[in-house]
C-alpha cells in the first residue's frame, strides 16, 4: 500500500508513484523526441506549403472520408482538437478556398466542413514532400521491429485514453 499524505485541504491522497529511472529516460526521450518531431514536420510544411501540420491533418482526415466531408464534432475528435481550435484552423482554410462549411443535411443543427477542389490540390502538392520528411525523420530512423511495438503501443494508449475519456464524459 502507498503512504498516504494529507493536503492542506484536509483530503488524504496518494503519495505519487515516483519514476525509475528507466522509466523517466523513456519518458523524457518521447516528450523531446516528440516534441522535436512534431516541430520540424510543422515547420516543413509552413516553409514549403503555407499550412501548419494541424491543417495538413485536417485536410487528410477530410480526404479519407468518403463524402470529402465530415461534421465538425467528428473532425475535432479525428485531428484531437479542441472544437474551439478546430474552428479557428476551418476558417483559415475557409478562407484560403480549401474547404468549405454547411449545415448538416441529417439534423441541421450540425456543421460539415467539405474538402474543396483547392484543398484536394493543396493537399497533393503537400503530400510528397511531407512524407518524405517523416520517413526521414522517423520511419528510416527504426526498425521494422521498433515500428510494430510503436505502433502496437501508442494504439494502446490511445484506445485506453479514448475509453477513460467516454466514461467520464
Amino acid at each position: 500500500m502507498l503512504p498516504m499524505n494529507n493536503e492542506p485541504s484536509g483530503l488524504t491522497v496518494s503519495a505519487p508513484r515516483w519514476l525509475s529511472s528507466v522509466q523517466q529516460r523513456a519518458w523524457r526521450a518521447y516528450m523531446d523526441g516528440h516534441q522535436r518531431l512534431q516541430g520540424e514536420l510543422n515547420k516543413q510544411l509552413q516553409r514549403d506549403c503555407d499550412m501548419s501540420l494541424a491543417e495538413y491533418r485536417i485536410l487528410v482526415l477530410l480526404s479519407e472520408s468518403p463524402s470529402l466531408s465530415l461534421r465538425m464534432s467528428d473532425l475535432a475528435d479525428g485531428a484531437l482538437s479542441s472544437r474551439s481550435r478546430l474552428t479557428h484552423q476551418i476558417r483559415r482554410l475557409e478562407a484560403e478556398g480549401m474547404v468549405h462549411r454547411t449545415s448538416c443535411e441529417e439534423d441541421g443543427r450540425g456543421v460539415r466542413a467539405h474538402l474543396t477542389e483547392v484543398g484536394t490540390r493543396r493537399l497533393r502538392a503537400a503530400a510528397p514532400t511531407h512524407v518524405t520528411e517523416v520517413h526521414r525523420d522517423f520511419i528510416d530512423l527504426l526498425t521494422p521491429e521498433e515500428l510494430a511495438i510503436i505502433g502496437e503501443a501508442f494504439t494502446r494508449i490511445d484506445q485506453t485514453l479514448i475509453a477513460r475519456g467516454s466514461r467520464s464524459s
